[in-house]
């Protein structure tokens, strides 16, 4: 028993490259397409803290209604996504990332909700070390299954099922967690996250002026990705972006603007012939085929800023 932590950093699920084989020994989740939250309600009040420890409850007023749904103090782990067409859309969640206090007309137009798959902490009971299993029936119990706060499905078992209707329902993927896991807040401790496409977080060290249509704005983002303590050149993408991303994009790189390359590695002449040069603190996602032979994205395509992640969080493996 004891005080509510104030601060628990969510535990991390490592990539892998397909099901394992031992598959029945995990409890199978979707893996939802949106921003990862931590959420502390006591005395009837909710905080969001996102995965780098940032207060996200501003942002977000219409999950306030969570504190009204608990009786008791409890900590909650799960993903704050935006729906649209049935389907978690991280696009449609990027016009609620930036926005502090958003008025009216965007909760109406990009509505979010919270899904959670976690619990942490209730009623002076720290449940990190209890077995996976236990923390989700824990979860279960308390019954968040109606407005814009739910509680996601599990799935004992029948791992390639689950992959199969995450392609189908246009999902990200699945996250494997062992049944008997305990919660390892801010380590990879034992979870796997199986992707359908394949995502990559990025660092932007700079870009490349627009031509034509985008004359006055940004034609692509040279980007990078943590090898070995060093930011190693991974690609440049110029498609995926909206207006208003290139708009917010100008706007802070402009701030973060530098002389020299933020690389370590070589880039090809063509990709560095008129580059602008910027400071590596912007993380960015972005969909790709494949990696190439030298380690350069195949047909990268922006999905958006990251401005739940720094830098340093970012680990090779995604």
């Amino acid at each position: 028993m004891g005080g509510m932590p104030r601060l628990i950093k969510p535990m991390l699920a490592s990539l892998a490259p397909g099901l394992p084989r031992d598959e029945g020994r995990y409890g199978w989740e979707f893996k939802w397409d949106g921003v990862r939250a931590i959420a502390y309600v006591s005395s009837g009040r909710l905080r969001l803290l996102s995965r780098n420890g940032n207060d996200m409850t501003p942002s977000y007023p219409e999950l306030d209604v969570l504190a009204g749904q608990l009786r008791v103090p409890v900590i909650l782990d799960g993903e704050i996504i935006a729906i649209r067409g049935g389907r978690p859309d991280f696009g449609l969640l990027q016009s609620r990332m930036h926005v502090r206090r958003p008025p009216g007309a965007l909760i109406s137009a990009a509505p979010v909700h919270l899904y959670l798959f976690d619990i942490l902490y209730a009623d002076g009971e720290m449940l990190l070390g209890l077995p996976y299993t236990d923390r989700r029936q824990r979860l279960e119990a308390l019954g968040l299954d109606t407005g814009p706060v739910r509680t996601t499905p599990w799935y004992r078992g029948g791992a390639a099922d689950v992959l199969a209707a995450s392609w189908a329902n246009g999902l990200e993927g699945v996250v494997g967690k062992p049944l008997t896991s305990a919660y390892h807040p801010g380590q990879r401790g034992g979870w796997l996250k199986v992707k359908n496409i394949r995502h990559a977080e990025v660092i932007i060290g700079g870009w490349k002026p627009g031509q034509g249509r985008r004359a006055d704005t940004i034609g692509s983002l040279l980007l990078g990705v943590p090898d070995d303590g060093q930011l190693r050149y991974a690609g440049h993408v110029g498609t995926g972006f909206t207006q208003a991303m290139l708009i917010d994009l100008a706007r802070q790189l402009r701030v973060l603007r530098r002389a020299t390359s933020p690389f370590a590695s070589p880039m090809p002449a063509g990709h560095a012939r008129g580059a602008q040069w910027a400071q590596p603190r912007l993380v960015g996602e972005v969909a790709f085929t494949e990696w190439t032979a030298d380690l350069l994205l195949r047909h990268p395509s922006w999905r958006g800023l990251r401005t739940d992640k720094d830098p340093g969080d970012l680990s090779p493996d995604g």
